[in-house]
């Protein structure tokens, strides 16, 4: 699936689903940690298992995300509850859709200018 740039977004933008992965600018990540400064791969553990740490690279940008999109894979599945209040008791909402929909969703967002960041599971 392609997805065109929007002339308003800044930073890196998702431009195509390709198999298990997303198109970042030159790159094709399987799983993807991306914030409006920058894109890197990232293997994550199974959702259950997921933690503040595992967020690490989606997390480390100042100011503080407002949200943080969760991509799941091919169906959208819920964080465990302790990632969900720890996130939010740092101010961080989470919203949580299977990944062609965070995908998707990240490309709106930024052409909206608005400060968030992501974590997307492969696709399996």
């Amino acid at each position: 699936m392609r997805m065109d740039r929007d002339a308003g977004a800044q930073g890196p933008l998702i431009s195509a689903i390709v198999g298990r992965g997303f198109r970042v600018d030159d790159g094709v990540y399987e799983g993807l940690a991306i914030t409006p400064l920058r894109a890197d791969g990232w293997s994550p553990p199974p959702i259950a298992e997921l933690t503040l740490d595992h967020l690490a690279p989606a997390l480390t940008v100042d100011p503080v995300p407002e949200f943080l999109i969760l991509g799941t894979g091919t169906r959208m599945l819920r964080p465990p509850r302790a990632l969900v209040d720890a996130l939010e008791a740092r101010g961080i909402g989470v919203e949580a859709m299977d990944s062609r929909a965070a995908a998707r969703a990240w490309g709106v967002l930024r052409a909206e200018l608005r400060w968030v960041t992501a974590a997307i599971y492969p696709l399996d």
